[in-house]
């Protein structure tokens, strides 16, 4: 692994600060093949997880895409080509944030803001602090992540991206829920409700794709189960789950069914619990994602307080498959 990522994190430290290299123009149609790539890594990463393609993106980035901001370009050129591999490195952040290697996501998702900024992009450089808002609250710094989201948003102020928005609002949500502050989360997530109602769904970059309906109705459940409000978790949780069966989601569909379950055990419902908890089991099978590991854990946890029940042994034992493959 270290044998793909260091050379892709070397090159990141001096590209944009060292000399050209020699070699033939960069042009836009140079760009237009990294573009190309995007869509499919991008793909990879929805619907087979983080762990999946990442090392073949690092590869690709490495070998084709970063020794692109060495040669010579025209200005114009060199914003596409920064913005081009500011989305590719937020995809392999992400990617190794999905997959639990959260050092690493730190450091890319660090150089992808600053390929972002270089682009003169201010909705990807919200996106991309939308991903760090992400994991400082899953890294237990809910605090840092609302700052994170907050200053996505205002670096929206004059641009028109409403899903990127509702992303930020939706994060901010997350992390306040998190702090314990349950007006404040709600009124974020009724303000992700409002902006998304604008999103047209083909105006948006490729980058947007994810963010849609099952996607952000499985933040909102996750924000609602952190306030101890189960009803509302259950009511976005399923709406999640309806919309990711449709794409074929499966991890997606895995902690959506996962933050099903922990409602249910909120309102001491083993048995839904367990039949919610099994499905997001069989979802995370399909996956390389520690984050789907990690929600089947939190059910795990919640499971606890019921004691040696067979249905709770029995998920234990399920579980432990899943964390042993």
């Amino acid at each position: 692994m270290a044998a793909v990522v260091g050379p892709s994190r070397d090159w990141l430290l001096n590209t944009l600060d060292g000399a050209p290299k020699a070699g033939r123009r960069v042009c836009l149609e140079d760009v237009t093949a990294v573009r190309n790539m995007f869509g499919a890594f991008q793909e990879m990463d929805i619907f087979q997880g983080g762990g999946s393609g990442r090392l073949a993106l690092a590869a690709y980035m490495n070998e084709h895409v970063y020794p692109l901001l060495r040669r010579t370009y025209t200005d114009d050129v060199r914003r596409a080509l920064c913005e081009a591999a500011a989305e590719q490195t937020y995809l392999l952040g992400w990617m190794a944030f999905d997959n639990g290697e959260h050092g690493t996501a730190q450091r890319y998702l660090t150089q992808a803001l600053r390929l972002a900024e270089e682009s003169k992009d201010a909705a990807l450089g919200a996106h991309v602090l939308a991903g760090m808002a992400d994991q400082a609250t899953l890294l237990g710094h809910p605090a840092e992540g609302r700052r994170l989201a907050q200053a996505g948003r205002q670096g929206l102020a004059r641009t028109h991206a409403p899903a990127c928005l509702a992303d930020l609002w939706t994060l901010e949500a997350r992390a306040l829920a998190v702090l314990g502050d349950g007006k404040a989360a709600g009124h974020a997530v009724n303000e992700a409700e409002r902006v998304y109602d604008a999103v047209v769904p083909e105006r948006e970059p490729e980058w947007a794709k994810f963010i849609d309906p099952a996607y952000l109705g499985g933040e909102w459940a996750n924000t609602f189960r952190d306030l101890g409000r189960p009803g509302h978790a259950e009511e976005h949780a399923r709406r999640s789950i309806t919309h990711a069966r449709k794409q074929n989601r499966a991890r997606r569909g895995a902690m959506s069914q996962a933050t099903l379950a922990v409602a249910h055990l909120q309102r001491r419902d083993l048995e839904s619990a367990h039949a919610a908890g099994v499905r997001a089991l069989d979802l995370a099978r399909r996956v390389k994602s520690s984050r789907c590991v990690e929600a089947v854990r939190g059910v795990q946890r919640r499971m606890v307080p019921f004691g040696r029940h067979p249905l709770v042994a029995d998920f234990n034992e399920r579980a432990a498959q899943l964390q042993a493959a």
